[in-house]
């Protein structure tokens, strides 16, 4: 029995659909188990059971791991994150767990310029010590989180702080894919992944896709950090904590030139899904 935390996510809906078309048993955890997941909706595929879990409530999280071998652990990121996951980590050990895949972020170091990683370093830590079988896997940015910049883009521009800095997008369905891999063949658990796809994209470069993309003059406009910082918490309504990663991992591309890997390739044995080939499918969000 694998269970998925976080199945309502992007990742961890990505991965219920890989487990599916495997055919092996899968538990996804919610904190709103009446409510339908989007894997679950056909009716001709395996069914997924589906329980309630909160890592703020730990006797949800051993009723949630009864029975299971494997967990994949993803949680959104936030203040809390390394608290709550390591408590998740903790319970699950104690429950029977045997392997645990946590989805962490590149960049996680003790010292890394950006608070989120320096935080997935202390739990994958935090997993090693545990004495499980751990698995990490640190993609880079997601291209579903590009969805988030249609309203803009609708307005023929985006905002950034990175200048032509390029930058590592992977579809989610691929860091499923990796996931379902690293769960049902044995002799990939244990690894540390980097993910990424096939290429590196700028900011201008992307405005540049936008632009084709639409038939619309797309702009990316480059604002110093500190406007950009401003420019999330006043105008898009983001927690000072999350205005702080966005602009951290922005800056961090600039300082680390970032390059693709061929991990995605090497697990999956084929190539991973292309920037483009996202956006055209997910065109009419720009239109």
């Amino acid at each position: 029995m694998i269970v998925v935390m976080g199945a309502t996510g992007t990742t961890g809906t990505a991965l219920l659909h890989s487990l599916r078309a495997l055919d092996v048993p899968v538990r996804a955890l919610t904190r709103s188990p009446h409510r339908p997941l989007p894997a679950t909706a056909d009716p001709h595929e395996r069914p997924i059971e589906v329980r309630y879990a909160d890592a703020g409530d730990p006797d949800s999280l051993r009723t949630a791991f009864e029975g299971a071998d494997q967990l994949f652990l993803a949680m959104a990121n936030s203040p809390a994150q390394v608290e709550l996951e390591t408590r998740v980590i903790d319970i699950a050990a104690h429950s029977g767990i045997a392997h645990i895949v946590k989805l962490s972020a590149p960049a996680a170091e003790p010292a890394a310029p950006v608070a989120i990683s320096r935080g997935h370093h202390a739990v994958e830590e935090h997993l090693h010590a545990s004495g499980l079988t751990s698995t990490v896997l640190r993609p880079y940015a997601f291209m579903q989180n590009l969805l988030r910049l249609a309203p803009t883009v609708a307005k023929g521009l985006f905002l950034g702080a990175m200048r032509d800095a390029p930058c590592n997008y992977i579809d989610c369905r691929d860091i499923g894919d990796v996931a379902a891999a690293v769960l049902t063949r044995r002799h990939l658990a244990g690894g540390t992944y980097t993910l990424t796809g096939p290429e590196t994209v700028s900011h201008p470069d992307l405005a540049a896709r936008l632009t084709e993309l639409t038939g619309r003059r797309i702009q990316y406009i480059d604002l110093a950090p500190d406007e950009l910082r401003d420019n999330l918490i006043h105008q898009a309504g983001m927690p000072v904590w999350l205005a702080d990663h966005v602009v951290e991992i922005q800056q961090l591309a600039i300082a680390r030139p970032e390059f693709p890997t061929t991990t995605v390739t090497g697990i999956l044995g084929r190539p991973p899904r292309t920037l483009d080939a996202f956006l055209h499918e997910h065109r009419t969000h720009f239109e």
